[in-house]
């Protein structure tokens, strides 16, 4: 599956969320109509994209955005990047700080409400080939046999400088526009 392919699907999904239903249900529907093959190829552009923004600060936006974040977070909400779709995506992979800009991120400032955080959307690609197959075993196995039928380069994730989460000032140096909505009795 390209890259344009893939997005097409998200934006797809997306307008069918709000239309009925939710993202990941329209996600999982648009899959199930495909193949096995398509749905394993969405899931390796899920992953290649998912695995880019295993960075430290797009953790920290997450951390601000969530009032904290854990590891198991962090993957949602890095699927709830994706599901915004290209242009979003693009954005926070440049700069993590724009999510600032973000309607439903400026909205839910206040709560630290888990909003970009889509733990369902990880295993889109598992409940669409479960509603063509009707096994979950079998998006397992079928995901081991395509992995092992197209082995690509290990890339070693560079996450950028580590930093602390819980240093007001530092996450006011480095996310600005986020630690301004989320850390306001901390001003830089």
């Amino acid at each position: 599956m390209e890259m344009d392919e893939f997005w097409h699907l998200i934006e797809t999904a997306r307008s069918q969320a709000e239309e009925s239903g939710t993202f990941d249900q329209a996600l999982v529907g648009l899959l199930a109509a495909r193949s096995k093959r398509e749905i394993l190829e969405y899931q390796e552009r899920f992953d290649e994209l998912h695995g880019a923004l295993y960075r430290w600060d797009v953790w920290a936006a997450a951390y601000l955005i969530g009032g904290g974040c854990s590891d198991d977070s962090f993957i949602d909400f890095r699927a709830g990047v994706i599901a915004q779709g290209r242009d979003w995506y693009q954005r926070v992979a440049i700069n993590p700080d724009d999510l600032a800009e973000h309607p439903l991120v400026a909205a839910a400032a206040a709560e630290h409400d888990d909003v970009l955080f889509c733990e369902a959307v990880n295993y889109s690609a598992t409940y669409g080939f479960k509603q063509l197959a009707r096994d979950d075993e079998d998006f397992y196995e079928a995901w081991n046999e395509y992995w092992n039928a197209h082995p690509r380069d290990r890339v070693e994730v560079d996450m950028g400088e580590d930093f602390d989460f819980d240093d007001a000032e530092q996450m006011h140096r480095r996310l600005p526009r986020l630690s301004a909505l989320h850390l306001p009795e901390h001003p830089a």
